[in-house]
C-alpha cells in the first residue's frame, strides 16, 4: 500500500487544469462553475427569510449560515453567510425565484452576481498632484504653478492615466481650505492640463467641483462620500461626471481620533452601499461611481491591512475601486524617505491588484506602471 500523492490548486485557470487531465472539453466551461466557490454575506433577512433560505440552500448542496436562533423565532432579523459553487448558487438564485417574503428578488441579484463578467478593466493608474502648502508627502513642492505643471507633465510621461489634483490637504489635523483658495491653483493647471489627460479634482467642495467642471475635469474626488457638502451629488449629477465616493471616519481634523471600533469590512461596506444608493436617488447613474475604502482616513494600522486583504469584497457593490495606499502612515515609515516608502507601498499594491482593484492612486507612476505590466505577464498564465 502507498501514500496517495496530492496537492490544492491556486491561483490557476481551472479549465486548463480540467483539459490537461483529460476532462470533456465540450463541457469544460460549465462544469468550472462547479470549481468556483464562494462565501457570501447577506444582511438583514427576516426569520422566515432566513429559514427558506438555509433550506433551499441545502436541497443543491450548499449551505447557509444564520443566527442559532433563527430556527426558533426569538430573533426578528438574521445576517447570513450563504457558501457553495457558483453553480450551486445558480441553482439557489432560480429556486428562490419562486419563494415568497421577497426572495425573488435577491434570487434575481444572486442570478446577477455569479453571471459571467462582460470583461474585466485593465487597472488604471492616477497620479497624485497636491498643490498645497502642507502635503504629508511631498510638503508643497509643487505648490507654485510652474512646479506644478512639470510635476503635472512628469506624470503624464510615467504612465498615468488620470491626474488627481488638490488643492485642499487631507491629512490628520489639517484645516480646510477656502474654495477660493482652492479654485485659485486648481483652475490654471486645468486648462493647462485638460486636452493633456483626464483630470480628477480632489476636493470635498460642490462650489470647487462645479467650476472645476465646467472647464475641464472629468472626475470629481471627495474623500468625505458627501458628508462635506450635501450639495456634492446634486453637483455631479448635474454634470454627468465620474464621482469618488470615499468612505471616511470622521474628516481630517478629527478622524486620527475617530477610528472605526465594529466590524470593519462590514461597516464600510454598508456606509458605501448608503452613499452609493444616496447618490444613484440623487441622479447619479451607478456607472459614473467609483468606490474608495478610504485606506487612514480613521482607521488603525491593522485595520487597514484587514481592508487591503479583504478589498474584493467591496466588488458586491457594482462600482469600479480604488485604493489609495501610497505613502501612507500605515506603512509605519514616517522617519523614511519618499523612495523608501515608494517600495512598500508597490507592494502591497500589487496584492490589491490581485485582489480586483480597478484604480491605484499613487505618488510614484513609474514604478507602478512597471509593477502593472510585470503582472500582466503572469496574468496571461491564468
Amino acid at each position: 500500500m502507498h501514500d496517495f500523492i496530492f496537492k490544492e490548486i491556486s491561483d490557476a485557470n481551472i479549465e486548463t487544469e480540467l483539459s490537461e487531465i483529460g476532462f470533456d472539453s465540450s463541457y469544460i466551461r460549465k462544469a468550472r462553475e462547479k470549481f468556483e466557490y464562494k462565501n457570501i454575506k447577506i444582511f438583514g433577512l427576516s426569520v422566515a427569510q432566513a429559514n427558506i433560505l438555509k433550506q433551499t440552500a441545502l436541497t443543491v448542496g450548499a449551505d447557509c449560515g444564520t443566527h442559532r436562533e433563527t430556527i426558533t423565532g426569538r430573533v426578528e432579523a438574521s445576517d447570513c453567510i450563504l457558501g457553495g459553487s457558483v453553480s450551486q448558487i445558480k441553482k439557489i438564485s432560480e429556486k428562490l425565484k419562486s419563494q415568497p417574503f421577497g426572495l425573488k428578488v435577491l434570487g434575481y441579484q444572486l442570478a446577477d452576481y455569479v453571471s459571467d463578467s462582460a470583461g474585466v478593466m485593465s487597472p488604471k493608474l492616477v497620479g497624485i498632484l497636491n498643490v498645497t502648502p502642507n502635503s504629508f508627502s511631498d510638503g508643497g513642492m509643487y505648490n507654485d504653478f510652474e512646479s506644478a505643471k512639470a510635476h503635472l507633465l512628469e506624470l503624464i510621461e510615467d504612465g498615468a492615466d488620470i491626474i488627481d489634483i488638490g488643492a485642499e490637504s487631507t491629512k490628520p489635523f489639517s484645516e480646510p481650505a477656502s474654495p477660493a483658495v482652492q479654485l485659485e491653483k486648481l483652475l490654471p493647471l486645468i486648462d493647462f492640463a485638460k486636452e493633456k489627460t483626464v483630470i480628477s479634482i480632489d476636493t470635498r467642495s460642490a462650489r470647487v467641483a462645479e467650476e472645476c467642471i465646467k472647464v475641464g475635469a472629468r472626475i470629481i474626488n471627495d474623500v468625505s462620500g458627501f458628508d462635506f457638502d450635501e450639495k456634492m451629488a446634486e453637483t455631479i449629477a448635474k454634470y454627468d461626471v465620474q464621482v469618488v465616493i470615499q468612505h471616511s471616519a470622521g474628516s481630517p481634523d478629527t478622524m486620527a481620533q475617530n477610528h472605526v471600533k465594529t466590524n470593519l469590512a462590514d461597516e464600510i461596506f454598508l456606509s458605501l452601499k448608503q452613499k452609493i444608493d444616496n447618490a444613484v436617488r440623487a441622479g447619479i447613474g451607478q456607472e459614473n461611481i467609483i468606490v474608495d475604502p478610504g485606506i487612514g482616513f480613521g482607521k488603525t494600522q491593522l485595520q487597514n491591512i484587514e481592508l487591503i486583504k479583504r478589498i474584493r469584497e467591496l466588488q458586491s457593490l457594482g462600482c469600479l475601486i480604488m485604493l489609495g495606499t501610497s505613502r501612507k502612515s500605515f506603512l509605519d515609515m514616517q522617519d523614511k524617505d519618499n523612495n523608501y516608502k515608494d517600495i512598500f507601498t508597490v507592494a502591497i499594491n500589487a496584492l490589491a491588484l490581485e485582489r480586483g482593484v480597478d484604480y491605484l492612486r499613487v505618488h510614484n507612476v513609474k514604478l507602478h506602471r512597471e509593477l502593472i505590466n510585470l503582472m500582466d505577464k503572469f496574468n496571461t498564465l491564468k
